[in-house]
């Protein structure tokens, strides 16, 4: 059965059977139209026993290209950062039993900062299930905790259903991770196919967009009549793309705004109404907005723990809270609001930006000048200031407040691994527009950063893509240069490389008096000639007058994946850092504080 470009127009736009002759499809070639129909253009994955039907189905069609990883972990960190860089829904593919178990870290990855995602696995034939048959997994019940949804198809009649109803999951409402189990004879087995679904019911599945209008009415009032007002917003922002909105809504209010990790660029760092990101490792002045303001509005963040720090703390000072987010759980998880709005936050955001044209009320000029002096004197303090001047080793923030100069204007993408690189990349390159930050934020998990770079330098193939790493978390995916070079790909990679699991030796000299237990990385492979073994080009910098020549090199090497090997201090640890158990306004700024 040919699947070609010529039916990708009719697979889109085939509904349920109207007009549409029935033919006999196998199960994966079921897959593979369903995949058209949603406009798939790239799937990651790693072939084996339990889904060759599907490989075979894929290699009789030419619109969908699939990479070949060199682990299933990176196939779906890959198709996450797809995800995150373009706001489509990223595709993985793995086989049964270690293919799924090996994917697990990337699903969880996706759920913890709401990626979507459909994660089609294979499955051993479905007489075989629970017989502990080769290669066999409870791919529901691994899944279920770190999923928005999964199925497991019995019936190849129920896959292109089951595929529509995936991908409406996985991108509606608070996006994330849905997993689609294929045993293998449902990927055999023909069925009638009269075309792919163009609608889909879901009786217990409806989310709620539109935001309550009395709810919308109740927080404009509170933020009109603020004295100390403040904005803060996380992914939420990103996700449902209301950057604009958020925009609009800053600039007409002249509030201070803060984001967090994960909604770093959805209001510009250049502005000077943003305060920084706030949090165990953000700015003085956003952290001490966010203690003392009167009204904060919490658009699409959770108030997470590295966000607040201990929330007894947090609850010390009086303040009114609205909060809005697409999720109702998320809301008064932890911490109490005022005005809750359930809703999209682009349409609730839209609606308040019209009421607040429509409003003769206007904000209180006298007490916002007063609420920017106080925090126009916390930001007098530079709470991100480190030793610029050294000339005898490369300080990390150096390194990446170098690149920023150099690609503030450029069309570029940030991608980081996780640990104190993760950190100095939040706070020293200023992002001015959105998902140009690609990172893991609610798991932490190492070793994303050159999948999620591959993943979106497949999709921006004229952009510059860079992975800001260390050396101790790219050497968990560091493989995949492999796929970088047989795909075409060239990102360039930034590794901070201090020889120690730096956030973990910043904890252990803070926490643990100095012992250094098992942190140091003293049997490190020479990166450069490594680089060069998997057909790249490898630079070693030891010197600070050499970090601006190497990137402007590697910057020139358009076409080449650049490992770029940084020799920095490996004393130099995150500042300012809110310990374990402290408010977010007990900070350590310096070597000083410990």
């Amino acid at each position: 059965m040919e699947i070609s470009k010529a039916e990708l127009a009719s697979a889109a736009a085939a509904s349920s059977g109207a007009g549409n002759p029935t033919q006999e499809l196998m199960g994966a070639e079921v897959l593979v139209k369903a995949l058209q129909a949603e406009g798939v253009q790239y799937i990651w994955g790693y072939p084996g026993g339990a889904v060759l039907y599907i490989y075979d189905a894929f290699y009789k069609q030419d619109t969908i290209q699939h990479v070949l990883v060199r682990h299933e972990q990176a196939a779906v960190h890959a198709a996450d950062g797809y995800a995150r860089a373009t706001g489509e829904v990223g595709v993985a593919l793995v086989t049964s039993g270690p293919g799924l178990t090996n994917a697990v870290t990337g699903i969880a990855t996706a759920y913890m900062d709401s990626i979507p995602m459909v994660i089609i696995s294979g499955q051993v034939p479905t007489a075989a299930i629970g017989l502990d048959a080769f290669q066999e997994c409870d791919t529901v019940g691994i899944t279920r905790p770190i999923v928005k949804h999964n199925f497991l198809v019995k019936d190849p009649k129920d896959l292109a259903m089951t595929m529509k109803k995936a991908f409406h999951i996985a991108r509606s409402g608070r996006p994330g991770p849905v997993v689609v189990d294929v045993p293998k004879d449902v990927s055999f087995k023909k069925t009638p196919y009269a075309g792919y679904p163009d609608k889909v019911e879901m009786r217990s599945y409806n989310p709620v967009r539109k935001g309550h209008g009395g709810q919308i009415r109740k927080a404009l009032q509170l933020l009109l009549n603020a004295k100390r007002p403040y904005i803060y917003t996380g992914g939420g922002v990103l996700l449902g793309n209301a950057c604009n909105e958020l925009r609009t809504l800053v600039d007409m209010l002249g509030y201070p705004v803060t984001n967090t990790l994960m909604g770093l660029g959805a209001y510009p760092a250049s502005d000077r109404k943003f305060l920084g990101m706030l949090g165990m490792h953000g700015t003085i002045e956003a952290n001490n907005a966010m203690q003392n303001c009167d009204v904060l509005l919490a658009v699409g963040a959770r108030f997470d723990d590295r966000v607040i720090g201990n929330p007894k703390h947090f609850a010390q000072n009086e303040r009114k809270i609205i909060h809005v987010d697409i999720d109702p759980s998320s809301i008064s998880k932890r911490v109490k609001v005022d005005i809750p709005i359930v809703g999209d936050v682009k349409d609730v955001l839209t609606e308040l930006i019209s009421m607040i044209r429509e409003s003769t009320t206007k904000p209180d000029a006298g007490a916002l000048a007063d609420w920017w002096k106080t925090i126009e004197a916390w930001r007098s303090r530079d709470c991100l200031k480190y030793d610029r001047g050294n000339k005898d080793v490369i300080k990390p923030q150096y390194v990446v407040e170098t690149l920023w100069n150099m690609t503030k204007d450029a069309d570029a993408y940030i991608t980081s691994d996780v640990g104190q690189h993760q950190m100095w990349a939040a706070q020293y390159y200023r992002f001015d527009e959105p998902r140009r930050w690609i990172n893991s934020g609610g798991l932490g998990t190492m070793g994303v950063g050159i999948p999620y770079a591959m993943g979106i330098k497949l999709a921006k193939p004229d952009s510059e893509v860079f992975t800001i790493t260390g050396e101790g978390s790219v050497q968990m995916c560091i493989q995949e240069l492999s796929t970088c070079l047989q795909y075409n790909t060239p990102i360039k990679i930034c590794s901070l490389n201090n020889r120690y699991l730096g956030m973990v030796r910043q904890w252990q000299e803070i926490e643990y008096s100095g012992r250094y237990s098992h942190s140091y990385m003293d049997a490190l492979p020479n990166f450069v000639k490594l680089a060069e073994a998997y057909g790249h080009v490898g630079m070693l910098i030891e010197r600070p007058q050499d970090v601006e020549p190497a990137l402007r090199e590697a910057r020139k090497l358009k076409d080449r994946t650049v490992f770029m090997d940084f020799r920095t201090d490996p004393t130099e640890n995150v500042f300012p850092m809110v310990k374990a158990g402290m408010g977010i306004t007990e900070m350590l700024l310096g070597s000083e504080d410990l």
